[in-house]
């Protein structure tokens, strides 16, 4: 089961979900989207709390009242942060999480520990949490099914920006094409026209009349 929240604290509003156990939270590392964002509390047991933005957009686009959420939110389903104040949380990519041989279930370290944000809190604020707790929602989503579909609609995307790329290309071959083709014809010598006279005018009048 995952337990789904809403943040409408911003526009438009960002879900934010967890696992109940450390058995969905293997699941969740595994089956995660791209635009995902994973919160802990650092150095204590918690939650594995993600925050789901718009599809292209990363961590670094994170609002701080979402950051402010997912951070209480987590503190919140600590057993041992839940009590104490002047806690920890660590945010990173989905994309920087690192399971190894031999890890427990549920346990997780990073790629790159250089990905890995801190964001301090102070003290548990009941009214984000109650805000929070308010919008849940428990479902129990086919994690895998879900990645799937959502990769088959990447590769479409990415079909499609390739064949929009290529299609930019060849109209600028071809526009390219033509300015050449364009200043080559004009520098032709069998395009070129002159006023030379190659014979000799008796008449001036008929001359002359050859230029009105």
């Amino acid at each position: 089961m995952v337990l789904y929240y809403t943040s409408n604290i911003v526009d438009p509003p960002v879900t934010i979900y967890m696992g109940k156990d450390k058995y969905e939270n293997d699941d969740l590392i595994t089956y995660g989207f791209p635009e995902d964002i994973w919160f802990h509390v650092d150095k204590l047991s918690s939650a594995h709390v993600y925050v789901r933005l718009q599809p292209g957009q990363t961590w670094l686009d994170i609002p701080e009242a979402v950051v402010e959420d997912c951070a209480q939110l987590v503190k919140a389903n600590s057993i041992e942060g839940n009590k104490k104040n002047g806690i920890t949380v660590i945010y990173t990519p989905w994309d920087n999480l690192k399971k190894t041989p031999g890890m427990e279930t549920g346990q997780v370290t990073f790629f790159n520990n250089k990905k890995v944000k801190r964001v301090f809190v102070e003290k548990r604020i009941n009214e984000v949490v109650n805000r929070l707790n308010k919008t849940k929602v428990e479902r129990h989503p086919d994690l895998r099914l879900e990645k799937i579909q959502r990769e088959k609609i990447d590769r479409k995307n990415a079909r499609l920006e390739e064949f929009a790329e290529k299609e930019k290309a060849r109209v600028l071959a071809e526009e390219k094409r033509r300015a050449e083709k364009e200043i080559n014809d004009m520098f032709d010598p069998n395009q070129m026209k002159s006023n030379w006279r190659e014979t000799e005018v008796e008449d001036i009048n008929e001359a002359e009349e050859d230029f009105m």
